[in-house]
């Protein structure tokens, strides 16, 4: 926990970028019955019925300091697309000496999926580009991506949808939106905090 709050307090480096990654399934969901439009004083109302229509997953990375994030919609959330996602990470950063990216302990977050890949010198290549700080157990909140997800969620994604390329369509106009306003996170929550207010979380030591 310490390790990823230490890094939240370094300068923007641009040698360096500090990236924070994470993903999320999206449910596709249609209308059953056709919404009935708005009208003056009144909202849009729509049947509580629906249909599912299968899932997509959503890969967001984002830069706090310098305000960037990217996403990426999929069919699947394999170990495969997830390596061609940081490939994608990569690519954004072509002058960087190391990307440290924060992440979760997923079980796809692994080595051998770079090698399930790409061949063994194109995954090494890949897996050198970056320096891994993985979130602990329980510890996803320290994550930033999560709370970009949050925001993608609340402001592009809270309707029904039911059409994985309308999903990247809406993604798409939120992403270049968000990145010409250079939002950023305002995160506050120091190591210092942490001692105080996640003290139950350390170890006791014994006099």
């Amino acid at each position: 926990m310490e390790r990823v709050l230490d890094v939240y307090k370094r300068p923007f480096d641009p040698l360096y970028p500090v990236v924070c990654m994470d993903e999320s399934p999206k449910q596709l969901i249609a209308e059953t019955r056709e919404a009935i439009p708005a009208s003056p004083g009144q909202p849009a109302r729509y049947d509580y019925e629906y249909r599912r229509c299968g899932t997509c997953n959503i890969f967001l990375a984002n830069e706090p300091l310098a305000g960037k994030r990217m996403v990426k919609i999929t069919e699947h959330r394999t170990r495969q697309d997830w390596v061609i996602f940081l490939q994608d990470i990569a690519g954004q950063y072509p002058e960087a000496e190391k990307i440290i990216l924060v992440m979760d302990n997923l079980n796809t977050h692994t080595p051998g999926s770079f090698y399930e890949t790409y061949s063994p010198e194109k995954a090494k290549a890949l897996w050198d580009r970056f320096e891994f700080l993985y979130t602990p157990k329980h510890g996803s909140w320290l994550n930033m991506a999560e709370i970009e997800l949050s925001v993608l969620t609340r402001q592009c994604l809270s309707r029904r949808i039911d059409d994985i390329e309308e999903v990247r369509k809406e993604v798409k106009a939120w992403e270049n939106a968000r990145n010409n306003k250079n939002a950023t996170v305002n995160w506050q929550f120091t190591t210092e905090d942490a001692r105080i207010k996640l003290a139950r979380l350390y170890p006791t030591l014994e006099d």
